[in-house]
């Protein structure tokens, strides 16, 4: 069944946000991996993921509805 989500790419992962990003379409039952997939970004890019303010992993389900943040790795000096 298709449902839709808010994706939020930060820092360097930005450019990759899709042009529906505040309603983009997915399966109920998708993963966050698959959701990278989905917008072409690899999975290694990634370290934070939160669904709802909460933090999720790569394997978190997603069921529609949700705000979805993802961050890359930040460093610092």
């Amino acid at each position: 069944m298709k449902t839709h989500i808010q994706i939020k790419l930060f820092a360097d992962l930005s450019a990759y946000t899709p042009p529906s990003a505040d309603n983009f379409p997915i399966e109920a039952g998708t993963t966050v991996r698959r959701l990278l997939d989905d917008i072409h970004v690899s999975a290694e890019k990634v370290r934070l993921v939160f669904i709802n303010n909460v933090k999720g992993d790569l394997d978190s389900t997603l069921k529609g509805g949700e705000r979805v943040g993802i961050f890359p790795p930040i460093g610092g000096g």
